[in-house]
């Protein structure tokens, strides 16, 4: 699902278009927004408290052949939400269907994002500020 999450839309309906099972999905819980509310902990060890609400979308679709897949993502995109459960369902239907979705979108997705994490580092990196003390030879 974090893979599925870190795709777009675009992405998602090629996978999904070369099952063309989009039109055999019915919607069990059309895609839906709402709120969650995110806890904390101070140190990762102190009492939790709410740090804030954040919007997430759910949907759960069920395969003509009877899978259920659920799709739930931080944001307000219903169409990601209802492919991402479609891809859920496909990849419970057949380990052919695992597969394709590894090689079509995980792989890709996943080497993307792998690249632009390394930019991100490198870029923060070309800024990065090494602070040390001098000592004087005086006393």
């Amino acid at each position: 699902m974090r893979v599925y999450t870190q795709a777009t839309d675009s992405d998602l309906a090629k996978t999904v278009n070369q099952f063309g099972a989009e039109a055999g999905a019915t919607d069990i819980r059309a895609p839906e927004t709402g709120l969650i509310m995110l806890r904390g902990r101070i140190g990762g060890g102190g009492a939790p408290f709410n740090v804030g609400e954040a919007t997430v979308t759910r949907a759960v679709v069920q395969l003509k052949s009877g899978e259920l897949g659920y799709g739930f993502l931080l944001g307000r995109s219903a169409d990601k939400a209802r492919l991402a459960a479609i891809l859920d369902a496909l990849a419970q239907s057949s380990v052919d269907a695992r597969h394709v979705i590894k090689t079509v979108l995980v792989a890709p997705v996943t080497e993307r994002v792998a690249r632009e994490q390394a930019a991100a580092r490198s870029k923060t990196a070309a800024t990065r500020v090494d602070f040390f003390t001098l000592v004087r030879g005086e006393d």
